[in-house]
């Protein structure tokens, strides 16, 4: 195992050096000159140059380079050009509020979506099964902003349970009436399609061989599907939901938008309409890198729930 985990650190240092020529290339050549987008349409070439001189991007690619290198290994990715705010505390601070609304909807969005999926496996072929495929269905092709809109109406407006928007900046407790409304959202957009991945993972496992030699042992149904079946359903179940991880930090910021969190993906967002590269860039990068230990926890995980998985 070790070993094992020593080869893949080793094997990061060509991947993030690979990600790190990719953004650069991407904001550098691709992005345009970002002094022309910070100085507006009211400018002159003594201001755009003025711009070029104090964002560094005036100097030579290699210097550029060697720029982004040091802020990578250092973990000082600069400043913000819209705050001025160190980008590195920029977004660690921001991960808090992300990972308050994104681990609780990811809890109980898998435990509800794994329930149904053995659920509707249980019931396969029967009016059960179809009834929730088809609210499966319907449930997808509803667009995100239908479900924040009509919740935020129901619970915020209609019952005034819950506020709009808003976060208590505090933290503890108090962050609990904030939190809620946007979980219920992730939750209800996920459960669709988690449920019938899920369903199919299920449905897979049902035509091994191991399970008709359970079933022929006498075991009942719920014994097979509740304990052999789904523990073999965890390994891919797992996959699904830690690849995700990394993108559901960036991804989320439709919910924090329109919920006034603080979060990552809304200040991506902002970033974004701001033209704020170095937020952007840094983002970018701190995704990549998470989604490649999130990739090795993963495997580790595979050894875990079944000894059988050998890495190699």
């Amino acid at each position: 195992m070790l070993s094992y985990v020593l080869r893949r650190i080793l094997q990061f240092i060509p991947t993030v050096i690979g990600i790190m020529l990719l953004v650069f290339f991407l904001f550098n050549w691709v992005g345009g000159d970002p002094a022309y987008l910070l100085a507006g349409k009211i400018s002159n070439p003594e201001q755009i140059e003025n711009i070029r001189r104090q964002l560094g991007v005036d100097q030579p690619y290699y210097v550029q380079w060697g720029i982004f290198v040091r802020q990578v290994f250092t973990g000082d990715m600069g400043v913000s050009w819209a705050t001025g705010e160190k980008v590195s505390y920029l977004v660690w601070s921001r991960l808090g509020p992300s990972l308050t609304i994104l681990v609780p909807m990811l809890v109980l969005s898998t435990g509800i979506a794994l329930g149904l999926g053995l659920l509707v496996a249980y019931f396969r072929g029967l009016a059960t099964d179809r009834w929730i495929m088809v609210a499966c269905t319907v449930g997808q092709s509803i667009s995100i902003l239908v479900y924040i809109i009509v919740l935020q109406y129901v619970f915020s407006y209609e019952l005034a349970w819950f506020p709009v928007q808003g976060w208590a900046q505090e933290g503890g407790l108090l962050l609990i009436p904030f939190c809620i409304l946007p979980v219920m959202v992730g939750v209800v957009v996920s459960l669709a399609p988690d449920t019938r991945l899920y369903r199919a993972f299920f449905m897979d496992e049902i035509q091994r061989d191991y399970v008709r030699t359970a079933r022929a042992k006498g075991l009942t149904e719920w014994r097979v599907m509740g304990v052999h079946v789904m523990r073999n359903v965890f390994i891919p179940v797992l996959t699904h939901v830690m690849i995700q991880l990394p993108g559901l930090l960036a991804g989320s910021f439709l919910i924090e938008r329109f919920f006034s969190i603080p979060g990552i993906g809304r200040e991506v967002l902002l970033a974004v309409e701001r033209s704020d590269f170095p937020v952007i860039k840094a983002v970018t990068l701190y995704v990549a890198v998470a989604t490649i230990l999130v990739n090795l926890l993963t495997d580790i995980l595979y050894r875990w729930i079944d000894p059988r998985v050998q890495l190699k």
